[in-house]
């Protein structure tokens, strides 16, 4: 459920300021709103209402969840806790950030908002194949993105990896020792080097650098080659890479990777003073349970900074 203490307040700089805004409300996000609630700090949450985990049909890899929980219900259940202790998470766009009087403007769809303290939970993008309803293949499990969070789901499935090179290889040589039924698809032969072929073939993985189209269901999806050959899979993971969404940080001139990953100290601090990034904008597993422990550590340090 979310709070709307600050639709007045938020559009009027010279109000009293926050003490930390979170840009992001995505696992790591809500985590550490709850962390800095709990320390009494005075915290908002700004949520563009996409975070990745929001796709997640069903995880068996999120501790505390032997039965498994899905994205959508653990963001829910992250927000109520949250809010039970006084932070506050509105839904808007935060469009630019700049350093002002020791702390940050921040100018939003809700207006601007003043912080001493800003944490960047802005996560990254998926690049997934152009498929149409792709929204209900994630839903039905037959387009996957993580491998790490839900391998063990696929044991002896017969699976594919779309991509190219040794991002595709990588991740197929992971979900090997799931299963032996493995195939990675490309679309031109320029794909897979001839030691990607050599390293996939040692592991018995296929490989089809042919691919047309995937055409998804309900209980599989099939991948139609360019000679009209088709193959069917129980599931296709993308191995496409992803966008960071680090332009906020760019912005005020944080130092990022080649990759577009906010740099972070020990404590999760950029190199702008005052400035966390947690979760999945910065280089580290993808995680869930990273981000809980990222956000731990960072709403420690910064209640440390407000306190002194």
């Amino acid at each position: 459920m979310e709070q709307t203490r600050h639709d007045s307040h938020a559009s009027h700089p010279n109000a009293e300021a926050e003490d930390v805004l979170i840009v992001g409300g995505g696992p790591g996000g809500l985590t550490a709103a709850q962390y800095l609630a709990r320390f009494r700090h005075r915290v908002l949450v700004v949520d563009a209402g996409d975070p990745r985990a929001a796709l997640i049909p069903r995880s068996h890899n999120c501790p505390g969840f032997p039965e498994g929980i899905s994205g959508p219900d653990l963001l829910d259940r992250l927000r109520r806790h949250a809010s039970l202790y006084g932070a506050t998470v509105m839904r808007g766009q935060v469009f630019s950030l700049a350093s002002a009087d020791g702390g940050f403007d921040a100018e939003t769809s809700i207006g601007t908002i003043r912080a001493r303290k800003v944490f960047l939970s802005t996560g990254i993008i998926d690049t997934t194949p152009v498929l149409p309803r792709m929204a209900e293949a994630i839903a039905a499990g037959v387009i996957r993105l993580c491998p790490v969070c839900d391998a063990y789901e696929v044991i002896d499935r017969k699976i594919a990896v779309v991509g190219q090179g040794d991002r595709a290889l990588h991740e197929a040589i992971f979900l090997s020792r799931f299963t032996p039924h493995v195939t990675m698809l490309g679309t031109h032969a320029s794909d897979f080097s001839t030691s990607t072929r050599r390293a996939a073939g040692e592991r018995g993985i296929l490989i089809h650098h042919t691919l047309d189209r995937l055409s998804p269901a309900a209980d599989g999806c099939t991948a139609m080659l360019q000679d009209g050959t088709t193959c069917r899979f129980d599931a296709v993971y993308a191995a496409l890479g992803c966008k960071v969404r680090s332009q906020l940080a760019l912005g005020l001139g944080a130092r990022c990777c080649a990759e577009g990953y906010v740099t972070v100290d020990e404590h999760q601090q950029s190199s702008v003073d005052g400035m966390y990034a947690i979760g999945d904008v910065v280089k580290a597993l993808n995680q869930i349970a990273v981000a809980f422990g990222q956000a731990a550590i960072a709403a420690s340090h910064a209640h440390r900074e407000l306190t002194a």
